[in-house]
């Protein structure tokens, strides 16, 4: 009998118990309905399924197996926590007459251990799992796959992978998820490859995954060739599909195509497509544009949530606008219901800091209604540096608790670095450096990518160790001999190095994306675009050498770095110097 609502099930429930006699077929069939009812529907109730499991702990692994089911994937972060006491009592339950765990109980309480973030259960379970050789069930490999690669462990999950007998598309859509969610998206497109080599069949799951790789390394050839798959197997007009596409374009620096595909692919458009548009566009510097289209959403009727109020105030401190920023942050909690994060805040602190009204920035994290982390602090340190208030960045720096912070944050003790550099106070800048190596932080080293012809090259200051390096450098230097006719000098304040001004000129020759760039006007056609992918914020010198290359080579420029987009044409930057 089917059950649709929780009143009905406890009515079903009670003519059980009134007969008498759970234990027969026709009985056992209805509280398996009752129980399933309880357990996975929306309208359930996971109390009286757990009630059912109480009054009878002899019911078989199908009951015990599907509340675990439930405890995993419910939006109460409480009931993770009883699924593994309940999944121990199945190990231990045979003295009571209870079932053990098996082939499918696995999957479910390994989903719990990365809700609970339990990396040592998790891996204490895997042993459990090859000691009752279950290692080779295709759904626990899979789900292994998922934990090792949500604990981090991404030569774990390649283990797990590697020793499968029996791989299917979940499997080899894991692992890739795995390396793009670990900062490995070369390696994931790589995965793909091997994936397509071997027949297995892609998944609208499979393509967003690539698409996300492809995304974070600016591949935009690959890129597109997922499309052409996705478009071959009919997965261009799923809603994850067009957000993965709509999000790859644009950060690939092809914000026109990221527009198509918002207006050609689909006609049902959830709030994750457009977040992903007006985001794409305000990260491109059209910020006018962006909010725009969020007044169109609101006008659909779609309610944005968090991630959607994000990108428009992006938007708002991109154009420098601070009255439609304040306006936009105001109407959340009034219209939508939506309380600001301290992501919503940060983008007022740094459009107000940009703009140079560092007192009305700082007066406001002061004033937040939630506590201001490191980053927010950072965000207005950086902003004193670059106008020159030095005095207010070495007052605010208390703030960053540099002698007790994380010993994973290494963004505040470079800007306290540099913030000491500034002034050519060398020894208090040793001394952070110092701190620093005591606590285990290094610098990220400043990379940049660009695509030629599908193959993706990386670059970091001073390399060398490319195959055509030397051309590379011959190049640079006779790009660096044309613009300095053209008026260009070296900004040799942007080397905090206590090191002469020749040095610090080679320093800034140097750096990443000039290389990339001289490797792209050596390897690509005169008047196409060259499109970098930036890992850091761009700084001044590379800015304004960007921008006379573009005028001098007449080739279009498109920098992504940390921070935004840059579209240099003609001696001009589409982000009018404000970045």
């Amino acid at each position: 009998m089917e059950v649709n609502t929780m009143s009905q099930a406890l009515q079903l429930h009670a003519q059980v118990l009134k007969l008498g006699n759970t234990q027969n077929s026709d009985a056992q069939k209805i509280l398996s309905n009752i129980f399933t009812f309880a357990s996975l529907s929306p309208a359930g109730d996971l109390n009286h399924a757990r009630l059912i499991l109480k009054s009878n702990p002899s019911l078989n692994s199908y009951f015990y197996n599907t509340i675990i089911r439930a405890y995993s994937r419910s939006s109460d972060p409480t009931h993770a926590s009883q699924a593994l006491p309940l999944f121990l009592s199945m190990l231990h339950g045979s003295s009571h007459n209870m079932p053990g765990p098996d082939k499918f109980t696995f999957p479910f309480v390994l989903k719990c251990c990365v809700r609970l973030n339990l990396t040592l259960q998790g891996k204490q379970i895997h042993g459990l799992i090859a000691k009752m050789g279950l290692s080779s069930d295709l759904h626990i490999g899979n789900s292994l796959i998922y934990m090792y690669s949500e604990f981090g462990d991404v030569g774990a999950a390649y283990d797990v992978f590697d020793e499968m007998s029996m791989r299917d598309v979940v499997s080899w859509t894991s692992m890739i998820d795995g390396l793009v969610d670990n900062d490995q998206p070369a390696e994931a497109i790589k995965k793909f490859e091997q994936m397509l080599e071997c027949g297995i069949d892609v998944s609208d799951a499979t393509v967003v995954s690539v698409l996300r790789a492809c995304a974070a390394m600016g591949a935009l050839s690959v890129g597109k060739r997922v499309h052409k798959i996705a478009k071959e197997r009919k997965l261009h007009s799923k809603v994850n599909v067009i957000t993965a596409l709509i999000d790859m374009y644009a950060k690939c620096g092809c914000i026109e195509s990221a527009w198509k595909v918002f207006n050609d692919d689909i006609m049902d458009k959830d709030v994750f497509v457009w977040t992903a548009m007006i985001s794409g566009l305000a990260s491109h510097g059209h910020c006018k544009e962006a909010i725009d289209l969020f007044s169109e959403m609101e006008a659909s009727k779609i309610k944005p949530d968090e991630k959607t109020m994000t990108a428009v105030l992006s938007a708002c401190r991109n154009a420098g606008s601070i009255p439609q920023a304040y306006k936009i942050l105001s109407g959340m909690c009034k219209r939508y219901g939506i309380r600001p994060t301290i992501q919503h805040y940060g983008c007022i602190v740094d459009l107000l800091a940009r703009v140079g009204r560092l007192k009305e920035a700082e007066e406001l994290i002061k004033t937040l209604p939630v506590k201001p982390d490191a980053i927010l602090w950072r965000t207005l340190i950086w902003a004193c540096n670059v106008h020159g208030d030095t005095a207010r960045a070495k007052h605010l720096m208390k703030h960053l608790g540099l002698q007790e912070m994380d010993a994973d944050d290494s963004g505040s003790f470079i800007l306290a670095s540099n913030v000491y550099a500034s002034e050519g106070k060398w020894c208090n800048k040793a001394k952070v450096r110092e701190l620093m190596k005591q606590k285990g932080l290094v610098k990220p080293a400043g990379c940049s990518r660009i695509e030629v012809e599908g193959v993706i090259h990386e670059f970091v200051m001073g390399h060398y160790n490319h195959s055509e390096a030397k051309k590379i450098y011959v190049k640079l230097n006779e790009v660096v001999d044309k613009l300095k006719k053209e008026g260009y000098c070296p900004k040799v304040s942007d080397v905090l190095l206590e090191v002469d001004n020749e040095e610090k000129a080679n320093q800034l020759i140097q750096h990443s994306e000039k290389l990339a760039l001289a490797f792209g006007l050596i390897k690509t056609s005169p008047g196409s675009e060259i499109r970098i992918v930036k890992n850091l914020r761009s700084c001044e010198d590379c800015h304004e050498f960007m921008k006379l290359v573009s005028m001098v080579y007449q080739r279009d420029i498109i920098v992504r770095d940390r921070i935004r987009f840059h579209h240099f044409k003609n001696g001009d930057c589409s982000c009018n110097n404000y970045w």
